[in-house]
């Protein structure tokens, strides 16, 4: 599916986004080493046991980058030219192996670019949520978006 020129959208439209995913323990080892973040956070079960959590915490960049990743196929697969920024990133609640995330995407702001006559700029706000409707993770993101070509 293509993602959407920035006509197309409004503000406070909202995507459920369909696909579903189950965090597993391979995903989080990749992040935490891929990233060289060796934190027993993320790596030691053994050390998280004894924790409040009693097991590992996922990494929560991973946690950002797949509710990212997931809103991409509705939104702007093939029609963004460049991520500009994430802003207010939250974590209000732990992710633990094998969670099952669904995303929510809502359009927050849209505004011509005055440099560049053929795109916009779109503030979107995406929310995580684990299997019980907990949220787990959201963020706004800002990203430079086409308009749909002329002709």
């Amino acid at each position: 599916m293509k993602g959407l020129w920035y006509e197309e959208f409004h503000v406070g439209q909202t995507f459920d986004h369909p696909l579903r995913r189950t965090v597993t323990e391979t995903d989080n080892v990749l992040m935490s080493t891929l990233t060289h973040n060796p934190s027993p956070l993320h790596i030691n079960a053994e050390h998280m046991k004894n924790s409040e959590f009693g097991q590992i915490l996922v990494n929560s960049c991973f946690t950002l980058s797949l509710m990212v990743g997931i809103s991409i196929n509705d939104t702007t697969l093939g029609t963004t030219a460049a991520n500009l920024g994430w802003d207010e990133v939250r974590f209000p609640a732990p992710v633990f192996v094998g969670d099952t995330l669904r995303i929510e995407t809502e359009v927050l702001e849209l505004r011509e670019s005055k440099s560049r006559p053929t795109q916009g700029i779109v503030t979107f706000a995406h929310r995580a949520y684990n299997q019980r409707d907990e949220l787990v993770a959201h963020c706004k993101r800002t990203v430079l978006h086409n308009k749909k070509p002329q002709g």
